[in-house]
């Protein structure tokens, strides 16, 4: 049986960013969960996480499927290090920017639609965890 049409179209996404080139080195997986434990996070890490769902009519016989998709970028950082914290905000609008309004290899019926960043970075993970946390929120479209 195929995967999903979301489970699909996350790993098209994470093929997408791993042939990417980004100014700070990472690991780019997809997972269920952006749980991970501190000491593995000496290295950028981005997890590709199914969000949400949404259905509408495109014709009697098919429909739109808007498939959001979370990046989670985590990182330990010295929280008192502003130039390593820009480095992983320019890391994470690089990620952004590699994937808006571009078509994926593995999934070409899939359409860019948005791009949110929200959190920016939770600044109670910089205060209780001394991590960066970032989420790109991707959305595509998918007629099926």
């Amino acid at each position: 049986m195929p995967d999903s049409t979301i489970i699909a179209l996350a790993d098209a996404i994470v093929a997408k960013l791993q042939e990417g080139t980004f100014s700070v080195p990472c690991e780019i997986a997809r997972g269920y969960r952006p749980v991970v434990e501190l000491p593995a996070l000496a290295v950028a890490k981005v997890t590709v996480i199914p969000k949400s769902l949404s259905i509408s009519a495109a014709t009697r016989a098919d429909g739109f499927y808007d498939c959001a998709i979370d990046i989670g970028v985590q990182r330990k950082v010295n929280a008192d290090d502003p130039a390593e914290l820009d480095a992983l905000m320019r890391l994470v609008e690089e990620l952004g920017d590699h994937l808006r309004g571009q078509r994926l290899d593995g999934f070409t019926a899939a359409v860019w639609l948005a791009l949110e960043n929200e959190p920016v970075f939770a600044p109670e993970h910089l205060e209780q965890y001394r991590q960066f946390t970032s989420v790109l929120t991707v959305t595509y479209r998918v007629r099926r």
